[in-house]
């Protein structure tokens, strides 16, 4: 899903820190485990030492070495139940770790087999709406290449800003643009998790988009390629912004996804993404947009994407057995 944390409006300026700490503690028990888990994470800055701490947690959990991690989007996280011999880990277990709290995103790790490649499927991701920082939304990527992990499928619900999509189509991910004007990376820096200054111009990596490619070749799917916008959310865009996008040459636009794949990037991970257009963007038809529709559309495409996956990881498995 693509739902930021609310700006404080100009009469709230002078208000001491305190009295907004209370107000978030009111917020209710919630939030206050998110809070908590949040100052944990914040004081450790997302150090080698906090993903070394989480990736010994799940090692010390695992039957065999994953080479492949898919993070699932919104309604797409059925495929971590047809893993083989899973090994199942709760986000509230692993040290440091944050939760999910999206619709549709069950907040599960999940270790197996399937079509003969050893995976790491993350059944939910982090948002900026949902109040994580950016460093916090880059832990996971960095717990996957302590882990020896070499590759990371990226996967979401989007809404179509190209006019010649359809709800259902699912995209392959070619670029992206950051419309949030944030980043993964900026901060102090630790040289142990990548380079200062990544290069991002192949961000999204040719040849394990290539293999996405030709399962979809193989299974007679129709796998639009295009650019994905980011927006920070909660809410879905306005016409006006998606006119924008479109200008800019935004084929679908969501509220994750970039920030995981530049903190993937940054520490030396192949990256890939898959996109369900899971409704037109605002403006575009005559009609409101709801997140019920996003997981009606999911749903009905969840074979489609089953299938493009274990392809994928077919091939995976057969290069490197």
């Amino acid at each position: 899903m693509r739902p930021s944390p609310g700006k404080r409006c100009g009469h709230d300026r002078q208000r001491p820190f305190p009295s907004l700490s209370g107000h978030m503690k009111a917020a209710g028990a919630d939030r206050d485990m998110l809070s908590d888990r949040g100052s944990a994470m914040e004081s450790e800055r997302g150090t080698s030492a906090a993903v070394a701490e989480a990736a010994a947690y799940i090692r010390a959990r695992m039957k065999g070495q994953p080479d492949t991690a898919l993070m699932l989007g919104s309604g797409l996280g059925l495929l971590a139940d047809e893993l083989e011999n899973p090994v199942a880990i709760a986000y509230a277990d692993i040290p440091h770790f944050p939760l999910s709290t999206a619709p549709g995103h069950a907040g599960v790790m999940t270790l197996g087999r399937l079509q003969g490649a050893r995976v790491l499927v993350m059944g939910g991701r982090f948002h900026r709406y949902e109040g994580y920082s950016q460093e916090r939304i880059a832990f996971p990527p960095r717990v996957m290449r302590a882990l020896g992990i070499k590759n990371l499928i990226l996967t979401n619900a989007a809404g179509g800003v190209n006019e010649s999509y359809k709800p259902g189509d699912l995209m392959l991910i070619s670029d992206h643009i950051n419309m949030t004007g944030q980043s993964t990376l900026r901060g102090p820096h630790d040289e142990s998790l990548g380079p200062r200054f990544p290069d991002l111009s192949r961000l999204y990596d040719p040849w394990l988009s290539g293999l996405l490619g030709e399962a979809g070749d193989e299974l007679g799917l129709t796998l639009r390629r295009g650019v994905y916008a980011w927006m920070a959310g909660p809410s879905f865009e306005t016409p006006a912004e998606i006119r924008m996008l479109r200008a800019f040459g935004a084929d679908a636009v969501g509220m994750s996804t970039v920030p995981e794949a530049i903190a993937a990037r940054h520490c030396g991970l192949r990256v890939a993404g898959v996109s369900c257009i899971s409704n037109m963007a605002a403006g575009i038809l005559d009609q409101a947009l709801s997140e019920a529709e996003v997981f009606e559309v999911t749903r009905r495409v969840r074979h489609d994407f089953s299938a493009l996956i274990r392809g994928l990881l077919k091939r995976l498995a057969e290069l490197d057995p």
